[in-house]
């Protein structure tokens, strides 16, 4: 049915629209009605419930929180443990060798910090905002960006009961127009409407490409007598060799859980490498392995995090509206920490935002919003650390490390002797064709301690309606046979951490297979496809993971 044939669709009228119930989101639309609360603020998430696509490790600084809830230690929620001990380690095949905290450099102190599920965070978040009149609506996927002239003014959600031949089913609803006077986006990495807004706009002219990792993590519930509440730990090298960068953590939290995680970045250049099995691997190391006997995976999950920092934030106010969070690209790579500057983007959006329509402006362009944020908290926390990702990039892990950990001591004391480096490549222009790579081999799992994807996507609680249109577009079908396959060895197959891909081998040609219902919208076949011909665009809403508590 073509669009013109389509029912009008109703619409609602607001002064602000929000996109994605997250940290940056929340914070946004919660820091509106404390200014402003009279103004109507609606927030659309398009998972199930709040939190339910949420997934970091999470350990936070709660800079944000103590901002914007000063009340928030005395009371009951979000569960938390507070960190009791911090450790860093180089690992070796068989060996592992501590950095001295002294030797750290002061910012990656992790001393006041807690450990949480920022599930849980988002969760506490939200009960706060409707207590305050925010209208919050889980289950509704921002589809579609609306306009008035050059404008955003607002955003429309996706229509229910469309088949996969795009039929419409029995039940088949027209989605929703929400008309704002400005929008906040605040979709997280890799947002699908971001991406349009960021090239519409042309956000990303004169910055470096922004730069991603995959980060992957099972929550865990060990035995008693492993577990050491508010232990924090990262860990750099073995599995992965020295031109490829990532890590891992361990966080020791709640009722015997521990949070495992580990964090590739997407600018590796074999395509033979797969970011789930390396994790796999990791989890059999000495230093880790004893913690998981005798305990229970219950759930895991994965997600692309912005590496960019502060060379690769686009313009962040566009006419109508803004990026907050990770959509904008605010995670403190060393750290490996986002959400508190994702609460004090959003926060730091709602003050301009409201300050604009005090003054009666609506649908323009905020700005002041986007000469604040260099020199706000943000902008302090980004530049410290903001060579610490390019060195690693060019050096190896090795030497890039501790030329960045040289480079944040000396920005603590306010210089750097090497200014600002580039990144250079995007992430999809890093794999090397596989002709020029070694394949690599991976343990088959055992089914205590490693896994396959399968059933990790199933401790994800990942559902789609099954008839539907896929929500991963091949631009090129020949394209991806004669270049993904034929020269990379289709690396979607290694790269996807829940085994949406495949390539299977048949007598008169390889068939490229969209396993779409796995789809655990990490959105790493949307970065690192080497002909950026795979785009992923939002399914029905309500599909998708399903996390209790990540």
């Amino acid at each position: 049915m073509n669009a013109a044939d389509l029912p009008a669709r109703e619409a609602m009228e607001f002064d602000v629209v929000v996109v994605g119930a997250g940290p940056a989101g929340l914070a946004a639309a919660i820091r509106l009605k404390q200014l402003a609360a009279e103004k109507s603020v609606v927030v659309v998430e398009k998972g199930s419930e709040v939190g339910a696509h949420i997934l970091s490790g999470a350990v936070i600084d709660p800079v944000g929180l103590d901002r914007l809830i000063p009340e928030w230690p005395s009371e009951d929620e979000p569960p938390r443990t507070p960190v009791t001990a911090d450790r860093f380690y180089f690992l070796g095949q068989s060996g592992a060798v501590r950095a001295p905290n002294l030797l750290m450099p002061p910012l990656m102190s992790n001393h006041g910090n807690f450990i949480v599920s920022l599930g849980d965070v988002c969760r506490y978040l939200a009960r706060k905002a409707e207590a305050l009149g925010v209208e919050i609506y889980p289950g509704f996927a921002a589809a579609e960006l609306l306009f008035e002239g050059q404008a955003v003014a607002g955003v429309a959600t996706g229509d229910m009961g469309v088949g996969k031949d795009g039929h419409h089913k029995p039940g088949f609803t027209r989605g929703m127009e929400l008309r704002a006077k400005y929008t906040l986006l605040a979709e997280g990495a890799r947002g699908s409407l971001s991406k349009i807004l960021i090239e519409r706009f042309g956000l990303a002219k004169n910055r470096e490409p922004q730069k991603f990792g995959i980060g992957l993590k099972e929550l865990w519930q060990v035995a008693p007598q492993k577990h050491q509440s508010g232990l924090v730990q990262h860990t750099m090298g073995w599995p992965l060799g020295n031109s490829t960068g990532g890590g891992s953590f361990l966080y020791h939290f709640g009722d015997n859980l521990v949070s495992v995680g580990f964090v590739v970045h997407l600018n590796y250049a074999n395509p033979y490498l797969s970011p789930f099995e390396e994790f796999q691997r990791f989890k059999t190391h000495p230093l880790v392995r004893d913690t998981f006997e005798g305990g229970k995976r219950i759930c895991y999950g994965a997600r692309a995090l912005t590496e960019g920092g502060w060379q690769s934030v686009p313009k962040l106010a566009f006419p109508g509206g803004a990026l907050i969070g990770c959509a904008a690209g605010f995670m403190n790579v060393p750290r490996i920490k986002g959400s508190h500057n994702a609460m004090l983007s959003g926060m730091l959006a709602a003050e301009h935002v409201a300050a604009a329509l005090a003054a009666g402006r609506a649908h323009d362009e905020l700005s002041g919003y986007e000469d604040a944020w260099r020199n706000s908290a943000i902008g302090h926390d980004l530049w410290r650390v903001r060579n610490a990702k390019p060195l690693w990039s060019k050096l190896g892990t090795l030497a890039g490390v501790a030329g960045g950990w040289f480079d944040m001591w000396t920005n603590t004391l306010g210089f750097s002797l090497i200014g600002t480096l580039g990144h250079g490549k995007p992430d999809s222009e890093t794999l090397k064709p596989a002709a020029q790579c070694r394949s690599i081999v991976y343990p088959k799992p055992d089914g205590k301690l490693t896994f396959d994807r399968l059933s990790s996507v199933y401790l994800s609680n990942t559902n789609h309606e099954e008839d539907q249109p896929v929500h991963l577009h091949v631009r090129d079908a020949a394209l991806q046979k004669s270049s993904e396959h034929d020269v990379y060895a289709g690396p979607s197959a290694r790269y996807c951490p829940a085994g949406v891909y495949e390539w299977v081998e048949e007598a008169s040609a390889p068939r490229f297979v969209i396993n779409a219902q796995n789809c655990v919208h990490c959105k790493t076949c949307d970065i690192k496809d080497p002909n950026r011909n795979i785009t992923w665009v939002q399914p029905e809403g309500g599909g998708g993971p399903n996390y209790p508590n990540m």
